[in-house]
This record gives structure tokens, sequence and C-alpha cells, in this order.
């Protein structure tokens, strides 16, 4: 059985644990097990989450696999930017599946839940920035009908960046 519920304040250990597997799962071998491991503990913790999951204009949501949390999202609504050729845009920040649950198709289900939610609060797409070398998310996103429109580096440490694709889909 799945389930996906809003986030709430009290979440926030169980977003920064899943948080920290799921970025050294996925993003793990694009840099050395020393940035990694500093980056997350600088930008996964419990701190963090208890100011994020007040803020309102962040909207998590964790998704259960028969009562397990497989993951989480975060998305923004109203977030535009230069590379976006519209207004009334939503930004997936986050969309975070711990490995174990892959081939399971919660992923899909997170996304198109987040879909949902931003249609349904008057946002006319969606845009988001995947790391180049997660072949699975790329593959993942275009699947479900995004399309590249420009690349970021992500700053991961004061000497290393990851490029990324940013990625859009208009509804």
């Amino acid at each position: 059985m799945v389930s996906i519920l809003k986030a709430a304040p009290e979440d926030f250990q169980l977003l920064a644990d899943i948080g920290k597997v799921s970025f050294i799962e996925s993003h793990g071998s694009s840099a050395s097990e020393e940035i990694i491991k500093a980056y997350v503990a600088e930008k996964y913790t419990n701190e963090i989450f208890k100011a994020e999951l007040v803020n309102p204009s962040n909207i998590y949501h964790i998704i259960y696999s028969n009562g397990q949390a497989a993951g989480y999202s975060k998305i923004i609504f109203n977030a535009a930017h230069p590379s976006v050729p519209f207004e009334n845009v939503a930004k997936l920040e986050r969309l975070y599946l711990q490995k174990g649950f892959y081939g399971l198709k919660l992923g899909h289900q997170l996304l198109q839940h987040n879909i949902g939610l931003s249609q349904n609060s008057g946002q006319a797409g969606m845009w988001l920035f995947v790391w180049k070398g997660n072949h699975r998310a790329v593959s993942f996103y275009a699947r479900a009908g995004f399309s590249s429109i420009g690349s970021y580096d992500f700053k991961l440490s004061e000497t290393h960046y990851n490029p990324n694709h940013q990625m859009l889909l208009r509804y």
C-alpha cells in the first residue's frame, strides 16, 4: 500500500535521514567521499529541516510504502527563473527515493502527486535541476515529459561543482 502525506514540522529528523541516505546513494560518485560527507553534514541537518518545514513556501511530502517512509519531495510554487519563459511556475527542488524502493514506481507516483498539486495551485509548469551524471534521474524526468532548457553548476564545495541540467515541464 502506498500513501503520500504532507510532511509536518515534527518530521524533520525523518527528512534529514532520508535526505542523507538518498543524496549519498544518488550523488556519492559525483565527488570525493570527503566532499560528499562534508556536504551532507552541512546541508542535511535537523536544524535546516526544522526551519524549512515551518516556512510556508516549502511544501514537503513523504511517500510511504507499506508503512515505511520511502522518500520525499519538496516543491515551491511561483518560483520564477530567468531561463523559464513564463510565470506561475513551480520548482521541484527535491524528489528523493531511497534505493531499496527503486523499481516500485514510487518516484513516478510522487512526481505525479507534485504535478497535480502544482496544476491545482494554478502553476503553468514545473522546473528542476538534475545532476547530469545521474542518468537514472535524467531519464526519469525525460520520460515524464521534462525537457532540458539549460545547465547549472551545483556547488558541492568551494572547489567542486557538479554539472546539472535545468529541465522544464509545461502543462
